[in-house]
């Protein structure tokens, strides 16, 4: 998909469109100097006539005429270059990719030496432009006809700079940043009648397959042997038997520590006999998008192999209405002894996270970061622009919020206080209420999570609101965005 040309001249560019970077207030680096020449000073008549964008990522697409190998150049405005970072290069290259995507361009150049800053250097903005194309270029799956004409998709990048090696590896390394979101992509976009908990399970063994992953599903006798009743209540709602899906990655033998991953895998979600609203329910099909962020990250750690050692723990079932299912009012053993009586059955992902969290922490996991679509109240607090969390470990917390800084996928952690922990314990018939009331919503559906992780060190991710987009943007079209997938491995990258 990536080569890097360190030594280059005009005609041997060959691509049919070649991504070229303009700076606002500033005269063409000198690489654009030499396209200029070779085009018979074209681009600096058209900078005259201020026939450039103003805005950042906006483009102007111009025809070589034969003088160069390429075919056409887009100009993309970068802005000020003072104010130009990994962030605002991701999304000037993912807005160039989406129109390779939609002109259905097969191979492209960059001239990455146009997008560098005194603080972005080659092997980053090489490692940006892998991400962005892979985000940006993305195809969602449908299930309309199709004629039988094959659809063209881009193929090939070469990126023009003076080093080669090493970028190449980073321009590929964020290429599978990219792909291990857009894993997550594709499994929340799948339909709940094509993902269900089984198929989920065989999408995680696929991936262990790939990268040589220990891998294991426990089965519902399993779960009843174990005693995780919690788990068990939300699928006894579903003629679909449930899963805990584990997998493990081992980056360094010679030692037991472990970081865990838990993911939500509630592969669809009507509510139980807390039945949801008709409006929207078809979206519940993504209520699996904490399980689809863990395996887009477990991708993404088995191709740069982290000398780190990762548990993957993924609860899965459905939650749905029969004469079987729990009702309001009931109450459940979780795998850890304690009792939880079910105020609301579509508070239902933080019962088989308690499941999903308390049996990582059996199988050896030095700290915790679970990931879920959990409550419609951080959408509420933050829209779809960021990450809620809630954590006992602030050292944890800052490493996870740091990562996601990295990827540009922020994280927002919220108050963690005793007064907040109370309303856990209201209910008078068990160990905990799990919908103690809509104040605080999100806290202590994260909290009710963190009764089972005890004292290990733990972060709760509620991706409600991040999981999904409702319109297109320049990373990718509406549904899933693969959110925290990228978050996840850099966090255990930047360990190992």
């Amino acid at each position: 998909m990536f080569q890097v040309n360190g030594n280059w001249t005009t005609k041997q560019m060959s691509e049919e469109v070649l991504i070229v970077g303009i700076w606002k207030k500033e005269g063409f680096v000198e690489s654009v100097k030499e396209l200029d020449k070779a085009l018979k000073g074209q681009l600096t008549e058209l900078k005259k006539q201020n026939a450039f964008p103003k805005k950042q990522g906006e483009m102007t697409s111009v025809y070589t005429m034969g003088l160069i190998g390429a075919k056409r150049l887009y100009m993309v405005h970068l802005g000020e270059r003072k104010e130009f970072g990994i962030e605002e290069l991701r999304n000037c290259v993912s807005k160039a990719g989406k129109r390779l995507k939609s002109e259905r361009v097969e191979r492209a150049g960059v001239l990455l030496d146009s997008f560098i800053t005194d603080t972005l250097t080659l092997e980053n903005a090489a490692f940006g432009v892998g991400e962005a194309i892979s985000l940006s270029t993305y195809e969602k799956r449908t299930y309309k006809e199709k004629s039988n004409e094959p659809i063209k998709t881009l193929a090939h990048v070469t990126l023009y700079a003076e080093e080669e090696n090493a970028l190449t590896q980073q321009s590929k390394r964020g290429y599978t940043y990219g792909e291990g979101a857009n894993v997550a992509r594709k499994l929340v976009n799948i339909p709940g009648n094509m993902l269900t908990p089984t198929d989920l399970a065989e999408e995680a063994k696929a991936i262990a397959k790939t990268y040589d992953f220990y891998y294991e599903v426990l089965e519902r006798e399993d779960m009843e042997r174990l005693g995780m009743g919690a788990l068990l209540g939300v699928a006894q709602g579903s003629d679909q038997p449930p899963k805990m899906i584990i997998m493990r990655y081992e980056g360094n033998p010679d030692t037991d520590d472990v970081t865990a991953f838990v993911g939500k895998g509630l592969t669809f979600d009507a509510g139980g006999y807390s039945l949801k609203p008709a409006a929207n329910m078809h979206t519940m099909k993504g209520d699996m998008g904490g399980a689809a962020a863990v395996l887009g990250a477990m991708k993404i750690i088995g191709e740069e192999k982290p000398k780190e050692n990762v548990l993957c723990v993924i609860p899965s079932s459905e939650n749905l209405v029969n004469g079987s299912a729990v009702k309001p009012g009931d109450v459940l053993r979780a795998l850890n002894g304690k009792t939880i009586e079910v105020r609301n059955t579509d508070a239902e992902g933080r019962l088989i996270l308690a499941d999903g969290v308390a049996y990582a922490k059996q199988l050896g996991a030095a700290r915790l970061i679970d990931v879920a679509t959990l409550t419609g109240a951080c959408v509420v607090a933050l829209g779809d622009v960021t990450t809620g969390a809630v954590s006992n470990d602030e050292a944890l917390m800052d490493a996870v919020i740091k990562a996601g800084e990295k990827t540009g996928e922020p994280v927002w952690q919220f108050p963690n206080n005793k007064a907040y922990e109370k309303m856990l314990k209201t209910s008078d018939v068990a160990d905990l209420n799990n919908a103690p009331g809509r104040a605080g919503g999100s806290i202590t559906a994260g909290l009710f999570i963190g009764v089972f992780a005890e004292n290990t060190p733990w972060v709760h991710l509620d991706i409600a609101g991040t999981s999904s987009q409702s319109n297109d943007s320049n990373l990718g079209p509406a549904g899933a965005t693969g959110v925290m997938a990228r978050t996840l491995a850099r966090y255990i990258v930047d360990r190992g």
